[in-house]
Formats: C-alpha cells, sequence, structure tokens
C-alpha cells in the first residue's frame, strides 16, 4: 500500500463536499500535470490511503483521510468542451488525462493546520513543504502519514482495510 496527499481548494471542493457526496466517493478530476497523472497511473491502486489537505485558503491544512477506490482511468473532463477542465488537445482515442475515484474514509479528530505541519522535523522531507511545489498530488512515505495520522489524534492501524 502506498499513502498520498491530494490538494484540493475548499471553495472548489472540500473534504466536507466529499462526505456529502453518494457512498462519499468522487472522480479525482481535473488534473494537468504529467507527473501527477503518472502517479494516477503508475503508482495509485485502490487501498491505498491518502490525506485530503485543503489549499490556498485562510487556513491550509488536512482535516481527514481517504481511500483510493478505482484504478485510474479516462478523465472525461478533458473531452468536454463545457468543462473548466477541457483540454482540446485531448484525443478520445488515446486519453492523455486520467482520475481515480477517492472515498472519504475518517475525520480527524483535529485539523493539522500547515504551520503545524512545518513544526516537526520528521516530516521535514514531505514535498508539499517545499517551496515552488505546486504537485496537486504528491506520495508519502508509510511514517510520514502515520505521524500525521496521529497528529490529527487517529490511530492509523485502525485504517487497515478489513
Amino acid at each position: 500500500m502506498r499513502h498520498w496527499l491530494l490538494k484540493s481548494e475548499p471553495d472548489t471542493f472540500s473534504f466536507d463536499d466529499l462526505k456529502r457526496r453518494p457512498k462519499r466517493t468522487e472522480p479525482w478530476n481535473g488534473v494537468r500535470n504529467y507527473q501527477v497523472r503518472n502517479f494516477m497511473r503508475d503508482d495509485m491502486k485502490p487501498g491505498d490511503l491518502g490525506f485530503f489537505y485543503h489549499s490556498s485558503c485562510p487556513e491550509p491544512g488536512i482535516p481527514g483521510v481517504i481511500e483510493i477506490v478505482s484504478e485510474a482511468r479516462p478523465d472525461p473532463s478533458a473531452l468536454d468542451p463545457k468543462s473548466e477542465y477541457f483540454d482540446p488537445k485531448s484525443d478520445p482515442d488515446n486519453p492523455g488525462w486520467l482520475l481515480v475515484d477517492v472515498a472519504w474514509r475518517a475525520d480527524f479528530e483535529r485539523f493539522v493546520a500547515l504551520p503545524e505541519l512545518r513544526e516537526h522535523p520528521e516530516l521535514a522531507e514531505l514535498l508539499i513543504l517545499r517551496r515552488g511545489n505546486r504537485l496537486s498530488v504528491t506520495p508519502l512515505e508509510t511514517a510520514e502519514f502515520q505521524f500525521i495520522c496521529q497528529l490529527g489524534g487517529i490511530d492509523p492501524k485502525g485504517l487497515a482495510s478489513d
């Protein structure tokens, strides 16, 4: 199992929005970065866990845990001229953009804000903390995932799939 951090602006799509969706599941669409697309295509698998990270807002940080619940598949928004994620260069016969479905897994007992993430030497290598990193999806080490779960007040062992 791998671990991930997925960023979204809460005024676009928030953790609470995910929890309100049917089956608490939503396609993670609109990715238009090749490195992130490759993470989805090559590395993400159903059952992987990650964090939903609120970005570009007054208080960036992590409200809880998500699970990857599908294999990567073509992102239909790339082919839809009405979508804000439309890519006129997209080819339906050779889709360049992908998505995965994510599902709500657990709320943190307390929100873990960006300044708190920066305080801990155990998290010094987090890509989200590096200057200039703008990737919307980044991998996490298992130890980082477990440490952040503990900061949020939940036991990461309790998240293991049945």
